[in-house]
């Protein structure tokens, strides 16, 4: 339900494969958590794209027909989980690009949310209906879309459980680009092709750097920072990078 297509360009896809709706089991939670493991340990991959197959959705939330079975605990048996599971996107190393060509509800808002870049096709819709099923959203969506959009914006959207469209996600911030029909994932690999070409470790200390300021003081997050740059300036990438520029010629990156 979770599969895996990787690029020369050093590009990995996950493709959220469970028609029509690519709803999340639990079984597909597991997946995730292992998967991304495996990406951040793969040296040829630089850049991830998360998207849903077929095309109606990127995934339309959690699978309803498990509720029976977890509600008794739900934290623990659902929640628990998928918390970890969409950490497990937000905290790779790797930059993260949601490719959202079919509507993302739900848990796979949330998901789309972890991500560090998402790109939007303009007919499809994004939103957190949990409200309208007597819950509220329960993987990250109440912390990561306020960060995103806003407070006032984020309590909106979950207040009333409406979904909103593309044009007004990128107004608000939410996407990063809006796209022709079915493009967001062409658009996406060009997107995650040209970020794979930079260097690794000055790509993962913007990731690490940026997550961990927003979680800290602005003098913790300096600190945080002369620490990345140590490491980065004295890094053979570095190297490199200045001395083709001296040199005016493009940079190889190893």
């Amino acid at each position: 339900m979770i599969r895996l297509e990787k690029s020369d360009n050093r590009v990995a896809i996950v493709y959220l494969d469970n028609p029509p709706l690519n709803v999340l089991t639990l079984n597909m939670t597991e997946q995730i958590i292992q998967l991304f493991d495996e990406i951040e340990s793969d040296n040829d991959i630089r850049a991830v794209i998360i998207t849903g197959a077929g095309e109606k959705a990127f995934c339309a939330g959690a699978d309803i027909h498990e509720f029976a079975a977890v509600r008794n605990d739900v934290t623990e048996k659902k929640l628990r989980k998928e918390n970890e599971a969409f950490l497990k996107i937000e905290r790779i190393s790797k930059p993260v690009i949601a490719a959202i060509d079919g509507i993302a509800l739900g848990g796979g808002c949330e998901m789309a949310l972890a991500c560090d870049i998402r790109i939007m096709a303009k007919n499809v819709k994004i939103g957190l209906p949990e409200i309208r099923l007597g819950v509220f959203p329960g993987t990250g969506g109440l912390y990561r879309l306020p960060a995103i959009i806003g407070i006032s914006r984020a309590m909106e959207m979950m207040y009333t459980g409406e979904s909103i469209t593309a044009e007004e996600a990128e107004r608000i911030g939410l996407v990063n680009h809006v796209t022709e029909e079915k493009q967001a994932l062409t658009f996406s690999k060009k997107l995650a092709e040209k970020i794979a070409q930079q260097p690794k470790l000055s790509l993962a200390a913007i990731k690490a750097g940026v997550r961990k300021s927003i979680e800290i003081t602005q003098e913790e997050a300096i600190q945080y920072n002369l620490k990345l740059s140590d490491a980065v300036f004295k890094s053979a990438d570095c190297e490199e990078g200045v001395n083709a520029f001296f040199e005016k010629r493009r940079p190889q990156f190893h």
